[in-house]
């Protein structure tokens, strides 16, 4: 169970290391504007409100990766899984707010990471 926890870990961690990408240095590029459907001006407009969600989603993926240097400690599982919450909580505000493929984008896999971990 921890391998396929580490396998969605990993996945989480990777993701919103994308995400971050997306939104911090290519949101007024046509790759994120035809992925998002967004006209010029709207990712224009929208830009500053991106990069400060990209920022969080680096904030979540520092914290998955600082959580695996304290494998061997006994608070391991409780850093870890706090940061897959708030994965999971984001995706949900995000699916609530924009639409419900977020949730299957961005909590699934938090979700599953955060189960296998409880399970291993």
């Amino acid at each position: 169970m921890l391998i396929l926890a580490d396998i969605f870990i990993g996945l989480v961690a990777v993701l919103h290391f994308g995400f971050m990408v997306i939104e911090t240095f290519l949101w007024q590029t046509n790759f994120a504007k035809r992925r998002f459907g967004m006209t010029s001006d709207v990712a224009a407009i929208t830009a500053n409100l991106a990069k400060n969600q990209g920022i969080y989603n680096l904030f979540l993926t520092a914290g998955l990766i600082f959580a695996q240097f304290f494998r061997s400690h006994d608070d391991y599982k409780a850093i870890t899984l706090f940061f897959l919450g708030c994965v999971i909580v984001a995706g949900i505000a995000g699916a609530a707010s924009v639409t419900k493929r977020i949730f299957f984008i961005q909590s699934v896999p938090a979700i599953l990471a955060a189960a296998f971990l409880i399970l291993a």
